[in-house]
């Protein structure tokens, strides 16, 4: 009887630590776990643009929220994951998305963050395919931890920066709406 109320507690323990949520046949975690910091899963979406999907954007928290703000001012570690689920999606093409994406979220003063942008955006220059996973860990007073498939490619300092890069998806001029509404599904 112990036994099998152990191997109960351990399945069910195992269940929870994998759950996860499907986002378009993207098998999106309940939560992950950066800098030894976990952070809930607040909300996925699909980015779509002519009626094709390019990526599932998911946001990862401390404390769930359906306010933008919160995450964009939060004193707490947060996260922007994106599963990449088309081919249509080059490193080109990323690159000009994340530049238009910050001249939005920035209303075109990108001047401050000319630097930073640069570097950032230089984790997206090697070649990208569907199935790529790109996680964006925003960490307040410290910047942005840029990952591609698991493996830290780049950080990169400023909380300007910081705020602007969650603004490309969170902002009052987000690169798609429908996204940033379930992405804040809280």
């Amino acid at each position: 009887m112990k036994r099998t109320l152990l191997s109960l507690a351990l399945l069910l323990t195992s269940q929870s630590a994998f759950a996860s949520t499907d986002v378009a046949g993207v098998p999106v975690p309940n939560a992950i776990t950066l800098y030894e910091q976990t952070m809930q899963l607040n909300g996925a979406g699909v980015r779509s643009k002519f009626f094709i999907d390019l990526y599932v954007g998911s946001l990862f928290s401390t404390q769930k929220t359906s306010q933008a703000q919160q995450i964009l001012t939060s004193d707490q570690a947060n996260a922007i994951r994106l599963n990449i689920t088309s081919d249509m999606i080059t490193s080109d093409k990323m690159i000009e998305a994340m530049n238009d994406g910050f001249k939005l979220a920035t209303k075109g003063n990108t001047h401050a963050i000319e630097n930073q942008i640069a570097q950032f955006i230089g984790a997206f220059s090697e070649p990208i395919k569907s199935g790529d996973q790109f996680t964006l860990l925003s960490i307040p007073g410290k910047g942005i931890v840029t990952y591609k498939n698991g493996k830290q490619l780049a950080v990169t300092s400023g909380e300007e920066f910081r705020r602007a890069v969650l603004a490309v998806w969170l902002g009052d001029k987000p690169t798609d709406k429908k996204l940033k509404k379930r992405m804040l599904k809280g």
